[in-house]
């Protein structure tokens, strides 16, 4: 499949919740070696083979973007997962010969939820189960980084072994359950192929560095981490460098800002400290780009002295 330059599409785009559905649809997965299938969920669109025609209907999107401001608006979006599964929702609905047939199918028995498949479609290639999920994890300094239980959650409870092990243990088998076939079959009754799809971002250790996870794809999107002490105690404060906090909820696409949306560096600062020295706080470093706009450059984690602990 063939899909636009997400850099070039980008540049292009002005609408905050239009970037992320772009970014969404455009950025690579984080792994191109999975334990379970991956499959882009518009890999049999038309899309996938004509990048003018989805670019062209996201920079219409991006000037009209009422219809995808209304569709977000129908249910309450708190969780940034979540908010990435109706993304997809909404460009699966919009997508030419894609048939999204169901999405957050819960699967009970009895009183108790198993749990709910991600999203059941049709396309020229058949009907498949996806299960969807978006990660940012941060690779250890220490160990082999190239094990997936050295790359965690910002808040370290989550971990890409134990995250895969769900996604393919669990969330991927549901479909193939009792309980889901006697509801699946009500929707088609031709066999379907389950895989995952993970985006995100990779953040490794800022100055050394380390290792990808076994598997990383050579083109995910990542940034750095370091621990409050060396951001208070380091160049990165001491240059002429413009950073910018990211709220969770705009953790998807680059961030792109006008003059007056920059905070000052010492609100920057404070913003930091007033995380207790607990909470993981994510930067991006801005630069002015030739329209006046200034753009996400890189991305930096700031967590405390104690983590991963």
């Amino acid at each position: 499949m063939t899909l636009p330059c997400l850099d070039e599409v980008m540049s292009n785009l002005r609408h905050p919740q239009v970037r992320d559905l772009a970014w969404v649809v455009l950025s690579p997965p984080l792994l191109i070696d999975a334990p379970s299938p991956q499959r882009h969920p518009l890999s049999a669109s038309r899309w996938s083979n004509d990048p003018a025609a989805l670019s062209d209907w996201l920079l219409l999107l991006d000037r009209q973007p009422a219809v995808l401001q209304a569709w977000l608006a129908q249910h309450s979006i708190r969780r940034l997962g979540l908010y990435y599964e109706r993304l997809w929702q909404f460009a699966l609905a919009q997508a030419p010969d894609v048939e999204l047939l169901v999405a957050n199918l819960p699967i009970r028995q009895g009183g108790q939820t198993l749990g709910e498949l991600d999203l059941i479609l049709r396309d020229a290639e058949g009907v498949h189960h996806l299960e969807l999920a978006v990660k940012f994890y941060l690779g250890l300094q220490t160990g082999d980084s190239r094990r997936h239980d050295h790359w965690l959650g910002p808040g370290s409870h989550d971990r890409l072994d134990i995250k895969l092990q769900r996604l393919c243990e669990h969330q991927l088998r549901l479909s193939s359950s009792q309980q889901a076939q006697a509801l699946l079959t009500e929707l088609t009754c031709r066999q379907i192929k389950s895989a995952l799809w993970l985006g995100g971002y990779l953040f490794q250790p800022w100055q050394d560095g380390c290792e990808p996870p076994v598997g990383a794809n050579p083109m995910h999107l990542g940034g750095s981490w370091l621990r409050l002490r060396d951001w208070l105690h380091s160049a990165v404060t001491d240059s002429d460098a413009h950073w910018q906090p990211l709220p969770r909820q705009t953790w998807l696409a680059p961030a792109q800002l006008e003059d007056s949306q920059l905070w000052q560096a010492e609100d920057v600062q404070q913003w930091i400290v007033d995380a207790n020295r607990s909470q993981a706080r994510l930067l991006a470093r801005m630069e002015p780009d030739a329209d006046g706009h200034w753009v996400e450059r890189e991305r930096l984690f700031v967590v405390s002295d104690s983590w991963p602990g």
